[in-house]
């Protein structure tokens, strides 16, 4: 069977995006994705908030023979504090937790990506930057996926991901960290920013279609 594009990093007018939740996943679905997470940009102030009103459209992806899945990214979180932020959002129903880590363009705290990746309740540790391999390490036993990422700036450290990615024998996604429609990304796109990365096909096949399959295997999607 043919392989559908999955993407489990995307934003809405819920937080800094440009469309409905509702409106992506529209789009998605036209672009010939087979599931997507609805993950706005989320701490204490509005988990609750992005978490009931994504869920009320993604519970009507159905329709156009997809997956929609309520998440959250929680985002500059303080260190301090992440691990509280993470149980808030499982308590509140997020399907995905996405956590928002050290990329080179922004100024996380550091020390974002050591508490998430020793969190198994994070899913994904979104745009981690310079990460160590001690902390790709902790991501690989404690199940949480890698992102390599389609936006730029957050895309300028893919390579020393995917490295430590190997190294670690840490799980990789691609995700396009999307906030607009030209966000969306196909399967070629996200085959070649895989490749850009210095993955070799294996690598590629695995982020972009066993480990997409097994992250919905988990949340009995598939």
């Amino acid at each position: 069977m043919r392989a559908r594009r999955c993407d489990f990093h995307m934003h809405t007018t819920l937080s800094d995006g440009e469309l409905l939740p509702m409106e992506l996943i529209r789009r998605a679905a036209h672009a010939d994705h087979g599931a997507i997470a609805i993950t706005d940009h989320a701490s204490f102030s509005n988990i609750e908030f992005v978490l009931k009103a994504a869920a009320q459209d993604c519970r009507k992806a159905d329709a156009w023979g997809m997956e929609a899945i309520p998440g959250v990214e929680l985002t500059h979180v303080p260190v301090k504090y992440l691990d509280d932020a993470i149980r808030k959002s499982k308590k509140a129903g997020a399907e995905i937790i996405v956590v928002h880590g050290e990329t080179p363009v922004e100024p996380v705290e550091k020390g974002t990506n050591y508490r998430a990746a020793k969190n198994p309740d994070v899913d994904i540790l979104a745009h981690p930057g310079m990460i160590t391999i001690e902390e790709a390490e902790l991501a690989a036993k404690n199940g949480i996926y890698l992102e390599i990422s389609c936006r730029s700036g957050h895309s300028l450290a893919n390579g020393h991901v995917a490295l430590m990615a190997r190294e670690a024998g840490a799980k990789v996604l691609v995700n396009t960290d999307a906030h607009d429609p030209s966000d969306l990304s196909s399967m070629a796109y996200a085959n070649t920013v895989a490749r850009g990365a210095g993955m070799i096909p294996e690598e590629v096949r695995a982020a972009l279609v066993t480990n997409p399959e097994a992250m919905l295997r988990s949340l009995k999607r598939l």
